[in-house]
C-alpha cells in the first residue's frame, strides 16, 4: 500500500491505495527554491530581459504604480517581494510619496483593510498608497480603442497618470489562459467589466451546442484567441517593466523573471512548463486531486482551476475524487446562482445571452460534472447542497469518497493521485 497525506482547508487527510493499481503521482517536477529572494529580484532588475534596467527607466521624480494581484492570489507571497522592488525605486530616485499600488482586483470585490495587509504587509501598507480597482465603474476607466476582435478596451484612468506602470505577480497555468501573470495584471486585472467580459467571452466556442472553446485551455497559447486578444489589449498600454515570479511545486520562490512586459513573461512561462508541466504515460479510471488547501479550496470558484487540471489526467467517463474543502462556498453568488440550469444546452445559451466570467467557469464545472463522475471531500456537510446541484456527489471523508468511487469502477482500477491539483497541470506524452 502507499499511504498519501492529502491537504484539504487547513488540515490533511490520509488515504491508502494499493500500489499495484497506482499510475501516477502528481507532485510537479523538483526544482531548486530561491536561497535569497531580495538578490534574486534585484539581479532580475539589473539584468532584464529585452529591456534596459530598471534603474535606466525610471528618472528621480517620476510616479510609479504597482500593480499587485489581489487575495485569491495570496500564495504568491507578494509582501516578500514589495519591499524589495519598492526599495530598489528609492534608490533609483523614486521616494515612496511617488510610488503608488493598484490592487488588480479584476472582477473580484475589494479588499479589506485587513486582506491589504495579509498580501502587500505592514512595512508596505505604512509606506505606500494603495488603491483598490473597481471594474464595475465606467467614471474610473479611459477608453483607448477597440482590439481587432472587437473588445472595448477600458483602462484604469490611474494607470495613465503616472509616468511608468509596473507588472507584478506570479505565473502559473490558467485555465482559460494559457499561463497567469504578465498581462493579466493588466487585463483583467485594472480593466473595465465591460472589457474584461468582451474577452473572456472568447473563451465559448463560435457554434453554439459545443460549449467550451478547445483552443482557451491550460498551457496553450498559439491560437488561444482569449490569450491573443489580452496581449493586444495589454500592448495598447505598453507597461513600463515587469516583475513576475515562478515558484517550485512546494510554493516556494523558484525564479524571478524581469523586463520586457510579455518577453519577460514567456521566458517564465517555459519555467513554469518544467515545474509544474507533468507529463503522463496514460489517464488514469480514478483520479483523486487535492486542490493544496487552504487560500486555494477557500470557495469552488478557485476549486475550478483544481476541476480542470484533474480531468486531464482522467480518462473519459471516468471518476474523479476532488479535495475541496470550501468554507466560502457561496462566494461569489454571482458564481453559484449560476447551478439553477439542470441541462447544458440550456446553461450554455443562459450564459451565452448574459456572459460573464463566473458563469462560464459555471458552465465550464456543470460540463465536467456531466462528462466524469465526480466526488467532492468537505468536511463541511451544509456544502453538500450546493456541491450536489453542480451535479458532484458530496461525503464528509476522503475513505467515504474512494469506498463510493469504487461502486463505478472495474476491478484493478488505475488510480493517479494529484497533491497540488491546482498548479500542475498532467501533459501526455507524444
Amino acid at each position: 500500500m502507499k499511504n498519501f497525506n492529502l491537504k484539504i482547508g487547513k488540515t490533511k487527510m490520509s488515504i491508502d491505495i494499493p500500489a499495484s493499481q497506482l499510475l501516477h503521482e502528481i507532485h510537479g517536477n523538483d526544482y531548486p527554491a530561491l536561497s535569497d529572494l531580495p538578490k534574486a529580484i534585484i539581479e532580475a532588475l539589473e539584468n532584464p530581459i529585452d529591456s534596459k534596467p530598471l534603474r535606466d527607466i525610471v528618472t528621480p521624480g517620476q510616479k510609479v504604480m504597482l500593480v499587485v494581484s489581489d487575495i485569491t492570489r495570496v500564495w504568491l507571497k507578494p509582501s516578500q517581494f514589495l519591499p524589495t522592488i519598492v526599495n530598489c525605486l528609492n534608490e533609483y530616485g523614486i521616494q515612496d510619496e511617488n510610488i503608488c499600488i493598484m490592487i488588480a482586483l479584476g472582477s473580484h470585490r475589494a479588499h479589506t483593510p485587513e486582506e491589504d495587509l495579509l498580501v502587500c504587509g505592514e512595512e508596505i501598507v505604512k509606506r505606500i498608497k494603495i488603491y483598490q480597482h473597481d471594474s464595475q465603474n465606467m467614471d474610473i476607466h479611459k477608453y483607448i480603442g477597440k482590439s481587432s476582435r472587437g473588445t472595448e478596451v477600458y483602462i484604469s484612468k490611474k494607470a495613465f497618470e503616472v509616468d511608468h506602470l509596473i507588472l507584478t505577480g506570479g505565473i502559473i497555468y490558467h485555465l482559460m489562459a494559457g499561463f497567469g501573470g504578465g498581462r493579466k495584471s493588466l487585463m483583467p486585472g485594472i480593466s473595465h467589466d465591460k472589457t474584461i467580459q468582451g474577452n473572456h467571452c472568447l473563451c465559448l466556442s463560435p457554434e453554439v451546442g459545443q460549449g467550451t472553446n478547445p483552443l482557451c485551455q491550460s498551457g496553450k497559447l498559439a491560437g488561444n484567441p482569449m490569450y491573443e486578444d489580452m496581449y493586444e489589449i495589454c500592448d495598447m498600454v505598453s507597461p513600463s517593466f515587469l516583475v513576475n515570479f515562478v515558484y517550485t511545486a512546494q510554493g516556494e520562490f523558484a525564479r524571478v523573471v524581469a523586463g520586457h512586459w510579455h518577453k519577460a513573461w514567456l521566458d517564465g512561462c517555459q519555467t513554469v512548463e518544467q515545474i509544474l508541466g507533468v507529463n503522463i504515460e496514460q489517464k488514469a479510471d480514478l483520479v483523486i486531486a487535492s486542490a493544496g488547501g487552504f487560500p486555494k479550496d477557500i470557495n469552488l470558484y478557485q476549486g475550478c482551476k483544481t476541476i480542470d487540471n484533474a480531468t486531464a489526467a482522467c480518462k473519459d467517463k471516468g471518476t474523479i475524487i476532488f479535495l475541496l474543502d470550501c468554507p466560502d462556498i457561496y462566494e461569489p453568488k454571482v458564481f453559484t446562482d449560476w447551478f439553477r440550469y439542470d441541462d447544458l444546452l440550456e446553461f450554455e445559451n443562459a450564459v451565452r445571452a448574459n456572459f460573464s466570467i463566473p458563469a462560464f467557469i459555471a458552465y465550464k464545472t456543470k460540463q465536467t460534472a456531466v462528462l466524469y463522475n465526480c466526488i467532492v471531500v468537505t468536511t463541511i456537510p451544509e456544502n453538500f447542497a450546493v456541491f450536489e446541484k453542480v451535479g458532484f456527489k458530496a461525503v464528509t471523508s476522503l475513505d467515504e469518497a474512494y469506498e463510493l468511487a469504487k461502486q463505478s469502477l472495474p476491478n484493478n482500477f488505475s488510480v493517479t493521485v494529484m497533491t497540488n491539483g491546482a498548479n500542475t497541470l498532467p501533459i501526455i506524452k507524444k
